[in-house]
């Protein structure tokens, strides 16, 4: 036993050795490892950090940008972009801490009533998730006593706020044309929304964060980048102007359509413009207020977005018409400017012309007799308008057409323009010529004819039609100023002051007499032009104006489609007097005030009698009134020209107004009766005015039964 024990305790040199050297080798790892480690966190300490801290509950958040404002051109805000929060759980971090979720439901139940059975269905459902929204669109009067207590209360777990940003239009549906809207991925829809798009958005910032040993949140944030705002041209009083009397003339007379736009003709700026369907902004995708519960239940999907789209759609820059009489100041501007007529040229209307072998009649059936220049806008003949574009030939007759910006788009800064149409030169034959003059067989956009009329009035230069004015930061800080864009100069300063004096003298004595505005110098023409298919008796009427009438600081241009419960649709008065109510109330709103009327462009009393007689003249032949022989050689010329093409050639000049009796469901012989005896442009039984035209075939005989319509603009 003794010897035993001796032996296990001698601990021999041959051990030692061995002990040692296991020593000296774990010795040698141990450094090796140290030394490994060292290297790596010298050389690539940061990438196993990173993947290290990854590991631990990573979170990121994304910062939503400020979309920018819509402003009107006085500061107005038209859209803007409203803080909202949502209230977030996470289902995964209360799991974890199951003791704070009796105080967590408790919490919920009291301040936003979220009852406990919703919570644990969550929890339930979703036990893995990080992101659960339990509340939306909810203002900072709703949560900050709950944000409060939740800083406060270690025992409410797994909640927080979650910033927005919802777009909102104080005005609802003003200038919704104009403005457009967004979807809630902030992606802008129809006008300055959709074309300023890239504009008003910015960037998102980013929230990175991670919990560390503590379960701190360690974070490190990139601030958003907000939008630019933009300036608009628009006019706030303006807008709600044009837009009341638009509803209010809906609710007492009615039309298929109706259009509005307000244009400073000195830079191009749109003040305002509307049409007929407005739409709130706040819920652009309602059709309660358009249509009934009877109709919108009898509607396919399809038929509801063609309803939406319709609604939508912005019908001063897209919609496509014949404008009628508001044509022929162009017509007679482009003359004067190749001097193939003057001031002083004189007319013999006998109530048509010949032209592509087709009789195409003027308004008047029996003729205006002989007239000057001035008298030919002022009373509105067709006859005088198919003889200055025979005399200017085809190829001047187009070319001033692109001059105006017809048949092509404006440029305006708006998604959805039309070009509208015109004929091409190879086509524009000699019917065609004729009854383009006066505003048939071509369509335009009412934003090509007042930018157009708007060079006309202007001294000669055409702006580019344009809704913004600046580009600001969210600091307002300019960004970019839109400057006026010249683009061309359409016509002389002098042809220019002859289409503003007889504009004027249009109002006051011919045929736009209605669109009177006490105190004012108003100029303009009106337009009446039948719609297609021809003999249904639709009219669009119109008036295209601008105020004071020698210096003018607003064009304004009225269409009216089919206006309802009248006698007639071809009455431009309708259109005249709506413009005039329209200005008594915008003219002072944009700071123009009263000024009187011009009397000295007003032609005396006793010239204006002779003249009267003059109209009494029905069979004077258009080919003997012209003045030189280039005037006939190119009017024969244009017949020749066309002389193969007579045959399909179905289109009909309808386009001019007629004084007429007071009466408008008079017989046809007394209609005859008046047109034959019909009075002074002055005088007050001239209450009622249309203009149409009509092309027969050469050698048919025209029914009087439907000359209701052939009256003068």
């Amino acid at each position: 036993m003794r010897r035993t024990t001796d032996r296990v305790r001698k601990f021999t040199s041959r051990m030692q050795a061995r002990l040692l050297l296991v020593f000296c080798v774990v010795t040698m790892l141990l450094v090796g490892l140290i030394g490994r480690l060292i290297y790596i966190m010298q050389a690539d300490g940061e990438r196993y950090a990173k993947q290290v801290l990854s590991r631990q509950s990573y979170v990121r958040g994304v910062l939503p940008y400020k979309r920018g404002e819509i402003l009107d051109r006085n500061g107005i805000v038209l859209a803007r972009s409203e803080l909202r929060y949502r209230l977030v759980m996470d289902p995964q971090k209360l799991l974890l801490n199951e003791d704070k979720i009796p105080t967590t439901m408790e919490a919920l139940k009291k301040y936003y009533d979220i009852e406990a059975d919703i919570i644990n269905n969550v929890l339930k459902e979703r036990p893995d998730s990080r992101y659960k929204i339990l509340l939306d669109d909810l203002q900072l009067s709703q949560i900050e006593e709950f944000r409060d207590l939740i800083k406060k209360d270690s025992k409410i777990m797994g909640l927080w706020f979650e910033e927005k940003y919802e777009r909102a239009y104080p005005y609802d549906a003003l200038a919704c044309d104009v403005i457009g809207f967004t979807s809630s991925d902030n992606k802008g829809y129809w006008g300055i929304e959709e074309f300023y798009n890239e504009e008003l958005n910015g960037v998102n910032g980013r929230e990175f964060g991670y919990y560390d040993a503590s379960l701190n949140i360690e974070r490190i944030v990139k601030k958003p980048q907000n939008g630019h705002t933009i300036v608009s041209t628009i006019d706030v009083n303006a807008q709600r102007i044009i837009q009341k009397h638009i509803r209010n003339f809906n609710e007492e007379t009615g039309s298929k359509n109706i259009g509005v736009i307000i244009m400073d003709p000195n830079n191009g700026e749109i003040l305002a413009m509307a049409s007929n369907e407005e739409y709130n902004l706040n819920s652009p995708r309602e059709l309660e207020g358009i249509y009934s519960e009877a109709q919108l239940s009898t509607m396919t999907l399809e038929e509801q977005i063609e309803a939406l789209n319709r609604m939508w759609k912005n019908d001063i820059i897209s919609g496509g018409f014949e404008p009628g009489s508001t044509f022929k100041p162009f017509t007679v501007a482009a003359g004067l400017e190749e001097a193939i007529i003057s001031k002083n040229t004189t007319f013999i209307c006998d109530g048509g012309e010949n032209a592509g072998g087709w009789h195409i009649r003027c308004s008047s059936k029996y003729g205006h007799g002989e007239i000057d220049l001035a008298e030919s806008l002022m009373k509105s003949c067709n006859d005088a308008m198919m003889q200055i574009a025979a005399s200017s030939g085809r190829d001047v007759f187009y070319l001033y057409q692109q001059y105006f910006s017809f048949g092509q788009k404006t440029g305006i800064d708006l998604p959805g323009e039309e070009s509208g149409i015109i004929t091409s030169l190879e086509s524009l034959n000699a019917s065609e010529l004729a009854t383009s003059s006066f505003g048939q067989t071509l369509t335009v956009t009412m934003l090509q004819m007042a930018a157009g009329y708007s060079s006309l009035v202007n001294g000669g230069f055409y702006y580019q039609p344009h809704v913004v004015k600046e580009i600001m930061n969210d600091q307002k800080a300019t960004v970019k100023k839109i400057d006026p864009l010249l683009v061309r100069r359409t016509v002389s300063s002098e042809t220019s002051e002859f289409i503003r004096e007889t504009m004027y003298q249009t109002v006051e004595l011919g045929t736009a007499k209605y669109a009177k505005v006490d105190g004012y110098a108003i100029g303009g023409k009106t337009g009446t032009a039948e719609k297609l298919p021809r003999g249904q008796k639709n009219y669009i009427v119109s008036f295209l104006g601008a105020a004071p009438a020698l210096n003018p600081e607003i064009v304004i241009y009225v269409v009216i489609d089919e206006p309802q419960n009248v006698d007639r649709q071809d009455n431009s008065s309708i259109a005249t007097k709506f413009a005039s109510r329209i200005m008594t109330e915008l003219l002072p709103a944009l700071g123009i005030y009263p000024e009187g009327e011009i009397d000295y462009l007003l032609p005396g009393t006793d010239d204006n009698s002779d003249e009267v007689t003059n109209d009494n003249q029905p069979n004077q032949s258009p080919d003997n009134n012209a003045g030189n022989q280039d005037e006939q050689n190119q009017g024969q010329e244009e017949d020749t020209i066309e002389s193969n093409q007579n045959t399909g050639n179905e289109s009909n000049g309808q386009d001019e107004e007629r004084p007429d009796d007071s009466q408008d469901e008079q017989s046809d012989d007394r209609q005859e009766e008046d047109d034959h005896t019909e009075s002074g442009l002055g005088q007050d039984e001239e209450d009622f005015y249309t203009d149409s035209g009509a092309m027969e075939p050469i050698g048919d005989t025209i029914d009087d039964s439907t000359d209701d319509s052939t009256d003068d603009d």
